[in-house]
Order: C-alpha cells, then sequence, then structure tokens
C-alpha cells in the first residue's frame, strides 16, 4: 500500500522545563492519534528548547558568570539517548502507533546536540541525526554533528530522514540522503521566515521526495519569567512564529503553511509520487554525472579518545563511503 496519513506539529516548547514540554507533546500525540497519521514529525529543538534571543553572556574572548549559569540550566534540560524522557517520547509514538520524528537537545557529557530522533510505532528508537553545522550563535551551545549519523530509515510508510534547518541549505547532506533514498524528507526547524517556504518547495522538488517541515510556534509566554528576552516581556510576543508545511515530490504544497497559532497539519499522499516525479529528473541516478561529479561521506563515529589496538597498534580503519552526486 503506497497511499499513507502524515503529520507536522507546530508547537513550541516550554523552554527549561522539560517534563511540561512533555506533557505539551502529549496532548499533540493524542490529536495525531485520532486524525489517524502514521507519521508525525515535530520541530527542531522541541525537546529541551530553542533559547530564541538569549547571549549566554559570551563576547569575544570572554564569558560571563550569568551565561555560564544559564547554559548550566539549558543543559539541565537536555535529555540523554537512553534516559526515562526519551523512553516516554517512544511511549507517544506506541501510543499513536505512528512513527515519530522529534527534535531534541541531547545531553551528551558536558556537550550538547541539536539532534532529530526517529522512532517507530512500537516505541523502538530507530535513528538518531545530530546536526552537522549548528548556525552562528547556536555554535556557542551546541556541539558539531558528524558522519555516523546520517541515516534514511527505510519503513512501512516510507523512507524517513531528517535534515533540521540550515543544514537544508547544504547541498551535500541533501544529496546524501537523496542518494539514500528518502522518500518522507523530514526538516524540523525554528526558520520562520517566508524564504523558508521556497526552500522547503525546491528542496521537494530537487529530490522527488515529499517534504515535512514542523517549525516552533513559541510566546514569551513559554519562557521563565526570569528569561532575558530581547523581544521583550508582552506574553503574547511571538518568540517564533510557525510556519510548518508539508510538500509533494513536484513541490506543490499539501497542507500549510500555518502562522500565529499551535496546529497539526496532516496530508493523504501516495509514495508512489516519488517514482512518478523521477521519471524526469533523479539526482542520484539518471539525472547525475558521476562521470564528472563524486561526493564522499565519512559515516566513521569522529569520537575525541579513540582508542588504539594492542594487537596492530594502530587505529581502526577509516569506513568513508563514496556516493555519485549530480
Amino acid at each position: 500500500m503506497t497511499q499513507r496519513r502524515v503529520a507536522v506539529v507546530q508547537a513550541g516548547s516550554t523552554l527549561f522545563d522539560t517534563a511540561a514540554t512533555l506533557d505539551r507533546m502529549e496532548a499533540h500525540c493524542q490529536a495525531v492519534a485520532r486524525d489517524g497519521a502514521e507519521l508525525a514529525v515535530f520541530p527542531e529543538a522541541y525537546v529541551g528548547g530553542y533559547p530564541k534571543g538569549l547571549d549566554f553572556g559570551a563576547r569575544v574572548g570572554s564569558r560571563t558568570p550569568a551565561g555560564r549559569d544559564d547554559y548550566l540550566r539549558y543543559w539541565q534540560g537536555a535529555v540523554e539517548i537512553d534516559s526515562p524522557e526519551c523512553a516516554r517520547i517512544g511511549g507517544f509514538a506506541a501510543m499513536m502507533k505512528a512513527h515519530l520524528v522529534t527534535g531534541i537537545i541531547e545531553r551528551d557529557g558536558g556537550t550538547l546536540y541539536c539532534t532529530a530522533l526517529i522512532f517507530g510505532p512500537d516505541g523502538s528508537l530507530l535513528g538518531r541525526h545530530r546536526k552537522l553545522m549548528p548556525t552562528a550563535s547556536e555554535r556557542l551551545v551546541w556541539g558539531q554533528g558528524d558522519g555516523s549519523t546520517l541515516p534514511v530509515v527505510k519503513t512501512p510508510v516510507g523512507a524517513i530522514g531528517t535534515a533540521i534547518c540550515w543544514e537544508n541549505y547544504m547541498p551535500a547532506l541533501r544529496q546524501t540522503l537523496y542518494a539514500k533514498g528518502v522518500s518522507l524528507y523530514c526538516a524540523p526547524t525554528v526558520d520562520e521566515r517566508d524564504i523558508w517556504q521556497a526552500s522547503m518547495r525546491h528542496i521537494a522538488y530537487e529530490g522527488r521526495t515529499f517534504v515535512l517541515s514542523a517549525c516552533q510556534y513559541m510566546t514569551r509566554a513559554d519562557a521563565p519569567a526570569d528569561y532575558d528576552c530581547l523581544q521583550g516581556n508582552d506574553p503574547q510576543t511571538e518568540l517564533i512564529r510557525g510556519g510548518s508545511v508539508i510538500v509533494s515530490p513536484l513541490g506543490e504544497i499539501l497542507a500549510g503553511p500555518v502562522y500565529g497559532r499551535e496546529a497539526v497539519l496532516t496530508a493523504d499522499i501516495d509514495l508512489n509520487d516519488c517514482i512518478r516525479g523521477k521519471y524526469d529528473l533523479d539526482v542520484s541516478g539518471h539525472y547525475a554525472r558521476p562521470d564528472v561529479f563524486r561526493l564522499t561521506v565519512n559515516e566513521t563515529p569522529r569520537t575525541p579518545v579513540q582508542p588504539v589496538t594492542e594487537r596492530t597498534g594502530t587505529e581502526p580503519a577509516d569506513d568513508s563511503i563514496s556516493a555519485d552526486a549530480p
């Protein structure tokens, strides 16, 4: 069966309060279940939060004690992969009997990562993607992912892959997902700009894939009273205004964009439309020129401490892979 129902959830976090965010997420998942969707996509940094406007006390060459306290509070609200919080998210997927993609702030030691997780309808974790390139001041508080977390997960509802926010402007990353056969291209984001819609339509048309982009809708009321908010302290002030959208493989908008409120967007899709679209444009197939262009993707985990084997005295082999690129 190629007919599927998919959903994107436009919602905001309760900043620095992960338990409250998960309660809100549960309510949204219940709404998705009522709609009968088989895949739900939540925004970037949904669990753990996106601290828009916070500078963490950083200036060139200096950091403030107050900024370190801000980082501590942010770190405390992040989640580890093997944690009760992630198990609860998996429980939401099981409750929906659906696949679930969500952005989290992942805690690993003292470092935070902007991560997207893919859960199966039994609640199991199927895939993890760490954002490769945090944008601008995000680099103050997020580490960089590596090529070991670039999965495209083959599921009964389609091949699910993720690119987070401005990763969608990285052509080599997009080409990697296309080459892995993505048909449900999930783009969790906090980018509320109008131009984001053009980008999502372009990617859908370029990759001949369904694009599901979930953006946060967050107001000042979603942050604590002592939040140093550059936008002001009116509880109704929009910090992130939304713009979630679902796009077909020919670049047609199927649902959204929605601004100014939380929302669940759904669309009924036919996965065969991906193949219909590739009839005349398959950028990792007949429309590629591997005799001219090549893309090499290094999928080796880049851990800061790598053991040396005693038997050979050498490091483990580099597991780079190559893929054709247009």
